[in-house]
């Protein structure tokens, strides 16, 4: 059987690079930047005033000047009033640019201001405070967010603010979803006795959602004919098949004899893990990538953010993530030579450490599970018992 490692080491090895693209920079979020991002002009593009209060030239200051006639008021956005000479001075707003005759800001909270006269009332009044120098944060041509970079809000702050209307990003892969049984309804109907709702499609595609991959949904009924045909149109039209279901052992699971029929390279069926142990992985053509994941729904969550995620950060170029350990907090026992992958919650402890704390479920199909943990937590399957104190690898899910 196919181990833990064995199996990310053969998914990672499929690699592509699907291209660039532009796209709206405001429609770029969760993509990844295919451009370095430049400043177009310096950062801040003048000296910046950082206080609503007064502009005056420090050399009054040093002269022994302490009021001031006020000249005019200037605001955020207005052309810079000019000071006539050392006994006057501005008031003056936050973000406004600094006039060149000025140096220094007094805020408001340092000054009286009656009859048209501004008077210091405080000490140690030192030149250029209260000022963002131009060009301090950055040049113009300077790199502000460099290619290869997830696309956050942040960085689409930084877009606008040098006027990139549009980003080269990194083409994401096309992705459609796959289900399969008679024994799932849709959402809005109302299931039998012995019939579910889909779920696994809607949990797949929101987490797609969230990493900036906009997928295609696809059920395809218990049929071998119709399984095939559906099968084989959507290797013709997509880069990665995400199946959930119909890859086990039972009468009804067509989906492997379909994908040897349409010659899908199988790389392996079956891994040495709970949950998750019918995991199916092949290409077609050296070119389409078909994750099928058991249709439980505990499992298909766990082999997604376990392997393709890891498959398409590491496709998209981004830098690989350090792993992440926490600390078990109770004594845990599991009995089959399977890696498992222990749903927990996790919390910080008052000496800082991340701990883990087991919340067991009734199996793979306790989806409803899922929504009181944020994490698995990583056991080996050379050993059964897991004592409280122990550091073990976390794959976090929220």
């Amino acid at each position: 059987m196919t181990t833990v490692e064995q199996a990310e080491n053969l998914i990672l090895a499929r690699l592509r690079n699907y291209g660039d693209e532009s796209v709206p920079f405001d429609q770029a979020l969760g993509k990844v930047l295919a451009e370095d991002i430049k400043a177009d002009r310096d950062l801040p593009p003048f000296n910046r005033v950082t206080m609503d209060g007064i502009a005056i030239s420090f050399k009054a200051i040093k002269d022994g000047i302490n009021t001031f006639r006020i000249k005019a008021t200037q605001a955020a956005g207005d052309e810079p009033v000019e000071i006539d000479d050392l006994n006057g001075c501005i008031e003056i707003m936050t973000g406004a640019v600094l006039p060149a005759s000025a140096d220094t800001i007094i805020r408001y909270e340092d000054v009286e201001i009656k009859d048209g006269l501004a008077s210091i009332d405080a000490e140690g009044i030192k030149q250029g405070q209260n000022i963002h120098v131009q060009g301090i944060d950055k040049r113009l041509g300077e790199v502000l967010a460099s290619a290869g970079q997830l696309v956050t809000p942040a960085i689409i702050g930084v877009a606008a603010s040098v006027g990139k209307t549009h980003l080269l990003v990194k083409k994401m892969p096309k992705v459609v979803i796959i289900s399969s049984g008679d024994e799932l309804v849709d959402v809005h109907e109302m299931p039998s006795p012995y019939q579910i709702r889909k779920s696994n499609s809607y949990t797949v595609k929101a987490v797609l959602q969230q990493h900036g991959l906009q997928p295609n949904v696809l059920h395809i009924p218990d049929d071998p004919e119709v399984t095939k045909t559906q099968i084989q149109h959507c290797l013709q039209n997509y880069d990665v098949l995400l199946l959930s279901g119909g890859i086990s052992m039972g009468k009804f699971d067509y989906i492997p004899q379909a994908l040897d029929d349409l010659q899908v390279t199988k790389l392996f069926h079956k891994v040495a893990q709970r949950p998750g142990k019918p995991f199916w992985f092949g290409q077609y053509k050296d070119k389409v990538l078909v994750f099928a994941f058991p249709g439980n729904p505990v499992a298909t969550f766990m082999c997604l953010n376990r392997y393709f995620l890891t498959w398409l950060n590491a496709t998209l170029g981004l830098p690989q993530q350090l792993p992440v350990y926490a600390v078990l907090d109770s004594d845990f026992q599991f009995g089959p030579a399977l890696q498992y992958y222990l749903q927990v919650k996790l919390y910080s402890n008052t000496q800082g450490q991340l701990m883990a704390s087991p919340v067991e479920g009734n199996g793979s199909g306790d989806f409803a599970n899922l929504a009181d943990t944020e994490a698995f937590l990583e056991l080996p399957l050379e050993r059964s018992e897991f004592k409280q104190g122990e550091v073990f690898k976390v794959w976090r899910f929220v």
